[in-house]
């Protein structure tokens, strides 16, 4: 009888569960990670465990949704927060035990808010702004140097370890950089397709 409205998609469904899961376990990650400091191998081993199972759930998440179709509002939003969430407390929380410089911390998550709060203005002003070309390598590289940082490695890796580190900052401040190439690309391509109609 007619054609269907689409039913708009339930927030109950598993990519959903998974990233609420992920946001739930953040304070326990912490935690594990404080008291490890940087020193008890057992709590420094478990910390990386639940680090690894968290980025696998992000992982996880988007694939699921993506094979089924499932987008939700409640999907968009706490996703890139688990994330940002996740990372954060990671690299906050290895400041707090010494094991990392503050001056990595601020600049990943300056680049993380500052593009993700430009990004909201721009879709307020009607200009989507499509994921970095290098998002997943930076993803990536943030992910790799944090595990370096929490598996209790021999102290003659620390310089190695450090250099991913530099690598994962690199790549994050020059994909944001990119992010705001590529958009002002973007808006001048639309303003000359504009100008020849």
């Amino acid at each position: 009888m007619g054609t269907q409205r689409a039913k708009k998609q339930s927030n109950w469904n598993l990519p959903n569960v998974l990233t609420s899961l992920r946001i739930i376990a953040i304070p326990v990650f912490a935690w594990l990670v404080l008291r490890g400091d940087d020193q008890h191998t057992a709590w420094m081993w478990w910390s990386f465990i639940v680090f690894a199972a968290l980025m696998i759930t992000d992982k996880l998440d988007g694939d699921i949704a993506r094979a089924r179709g499932i987008v939700t509002d409640f999907g968009k939003i706490a996703d890139p927060i688990a994330d940002k969430a996740l990372m954060s407390a990671a690299l906050i929380c290895l400041n707090i035990t010494n094991a990392l410089p503050w001056w990595v911390t601020i600049v990943i998550l300056i680049r993380e808010l500052g593009i993700t709060i430009w990004r909201m203005f721009q879709l307020k002003s009607g200009h989507v702004v499509p994921a970095s070309k290098g998002g997943k390598i930076k993803t990536t590289l943030q992910a790799l140097a944090v595990s370096l940082y929490l598996i209790p490695l021999p102290h003659w890796l620390d310089i190695p370890v450090f250099m991913v580190m530099l690598a994962a900052v690199a790549v994050t401040v020059w994909t944001g950089i990119q992010y705001l190439l590529d958009s002002q690309q973007a808006q001048r391509d639309a303003k000359s397709k504009r100008n020849l109609q």
